[in-house]
């Protein structure tokens, strides 16, 4: 490294407390200025395998299920579309040279977490890497709903599965010269503690990341 280490530390003290209060200032955006018929939810990775049970799952993923379950019902007395990602692994994924063997496909780790699967009315896609865009039943279904240019993305990790997701779809809007509200309710996004991974300092540098490139995040949707 060729930056000086206390004076990268005093600095990014500093410009870390501006993020924290700029996320913090981050208003609600209401259901009533959503156009429902061009509105889709996205649930990120919402399975047991990050939130109940495996080598990845963490406590901090079941905290936000109140607030995807709260979101998803509301979707739904309003007819707007929904869509589930589940993280899906062959047992031959590269994946696993990065993290430990994680929800194969097949068992209960890449299922859909109990309160959200009861309430149902989503179109699940399982995916076999972090970025559920690549899956070509995410780009059929994309194809297949050209109407929809509001996505709301909730779910984990907001570091991984949902930055990358989000990044990709709003450059896939951007590299066509149209418009698209790509949405993240901070309230309904979560990643996880290991080590140096700290998930207060990983949530707020992808939720910077995030708005630095045209991505919406907000406090939540009400």
């Amino acid at each position: 490294m060729r930056i000086n280490k206390n004076e990268f530390l005093e600095k990014s003290t500093g410009l870390l407390a501006e993020i924290f209060d700029t996320l913090a200032a981050l208003p609600a955006i209401r259901f009533d200025d959503l156009k429902e018929k061009e509105t889709a939810l996205i649930i990120v990775d919402m399975i047991n395998g990050f939130v109940r049970e495996g080598a990845l799952q963490s406590p901090r993923a079941e905290t936000v299920i109140p607030a995807i379950e709260s979101l998803s019902k509301e979707i739904d007395k309003r007819s707007i579309k929904k869509l589930a990602f589940a993280d899906s692994h062959t047992d031959k994924s590269p994946e696993f040279g990065a993290y430990p063997t994680h929800c194969l496909a097949g068992t209960s780790e890449s299922e859909v977490v109990d309160e959200l699967k009861r309430i149902g009315g989503y179109t699940l896609i399982e995916k076999n890497s972090t970025n559920g865009f690549h899956e070509e039943e995410f780009k059929k279904w994309l194809n297949e709903n050209q109407q929809i240019n509001t996505f709301i993305i909730t779910g984990v990790c907001t570091n991984i599965c949902v930055e990358q997701f989000a990044l990709t779809l709003k450059t896939y809007f951007n590299m066509q010269n149209k418009n698209a509200r790509v949405i993240v309710p901070i309230n309904t996004v979560e990643t996880y503690d290991l080590g140096i991974h700290d998930g207060d300092l990983m949530n707020t540098m992808a939720l910077y990341n995030m708005i630095v490139n045209g991505i919406e995040v907000v406090a939540e949707v009400k």
